[in-house]
């Protein structure tokens, strides 16, 4: 499948800011069943964009806008090839709970094994697990496909109840939460039984009557963890799960970056200069090329929120709004 990505961002500032300075993290990833074909980052007001790759080959771009101005928009356009991964099976063998425990000890992918920012061990994680008898009863591959569905039925896909920094906990208290929120319990519940998994932020083309629309309207994330006995030699292979679409990630999942939480991918990262408070509105086309988008469509910015505080100072550096992934 080739697709078309159109990821438009909009800062809307109360009063001028004098500079702005921000990462970008949305470009799609070149590897394995996916390529970029094409790619173009837009920013005004007018910047110098450049980029580098960090160290698990995510391509960041980043840019300074020196002079004084009341908005900043961002927008990212992407032709991407995605073919269908190799068939997935239902089941590997038990062994591979020792393969992995070989991987921990030697240190191997550890970054992905441990707790991380937004997906850590608590006392409501805990209660998930009694309740979803999470344990290593099964072999690792049917027990992510078991949890993968059983997380889709115990939450309820509900955007704006949980914010961009929300712990998983809010998420876990209300059973409620977005695509964010549902792959950072996945993550947190995997790691804790010895399974390297990392998160994938993207967007998905939804499947009619099947995906919720509002993911494919919004940037979207899921899950990647790290199975022994399938692959190449039988040696092992990242799988994705989309516990909000209840699904093993296909050629509907276009990845932009890969990290050990939210907070390693946000799609846009920065600070400006002024006393101003910023609202951030967000839009995001994906669709086949073979049914192009006309370019004549007004694309509804959906508002996201300003930043919550009180104007600071004149000349302070104020955080920009994260993107929240729906």
């Amino acid at each position: 499948m080739f697709y078309s990505i159109r990821h438009v961002t909009r800062f809307q500032y109360s009063s001028p800011v004098s500079e702005s300075v921000m990462e970008v993290r949305m470009r799609p990833r070149s590897e394995l069943q996916q390529q970029c074909l094409k790619f173009a980052l837009h920013v005004t007001p007018r910047a110098r964009v450049q980029f580098y790759r960090d160290y698990l080959g995510n391509t960041v771009h980043y840019f300074d806008v020196p002079g004084q101005h009341n908005r900043l928009a961002v927008i990212a356009e992407a032709v991407v090839e995605v073919e269908a991964p190799r068939d997935i099976p239902e089941a590997v063998p038990m062994a591979a709970w020792e393969a992995l425990d070989a991987v921990r000890a030697s240190g191997e992918l550890y970054e992905f094994q441990t707790p991380s920012h937004f997906a850590q061990p608590s006392a409501e994680l805990a209660k998930l697990v009694k309740e979803l008898g999470v344990d290593r009863r099964e072999n690792p591959l049917t027990l992510l496909r078991g949890l993968n569905e059983k997380l889709f039925g115990a939450f309820e896909y509900a955007p704006k109840v949980t914010r961009v920094d929300s712990p998983i906990d809010e998420a876990l208290a209300k059973r409620k939460g977005v695509c964010q929120d549902l792959s950072h319990i996945m993550i947190a519940l995997a790691r804790e039984l010895g399974i390297p998994c990392r998160y994938v932020s993207g967007y998905l083309y939804p499947r009619a009557g099947q995906d919720n629309l509002a993911m494919a309207l919004a940037t979207h994330s899921w899950v990647e963890a790290w199975i022994p006995g399938i692959g190449a030699q039988q040696q092992g292979l990242w799988v994705g799960f989309d516990p909000t679409s209840n699904c093993v990630c296909g050629d509907r999942h276009i990845r932009a970056a890969i990290g050990r939480d939210y907070a390693d991918v946000p799609p846009t990262k920065g600070v400006y200069k002024g006393s101003a408070v910023s609202e951030l509105s967000v839009a995001v086309r994906v669709q086949p090329t073979n049914a192009p988008a006309d370019d004549r469509e007004e694309m509804v910015l959906v508002p996201v929120g300003n930043s919550g505080s009180a104007p600071l100072a004149d000349q302070h550096w104020e955080q920009m709004q994260q993107q929240q992934q729906q």
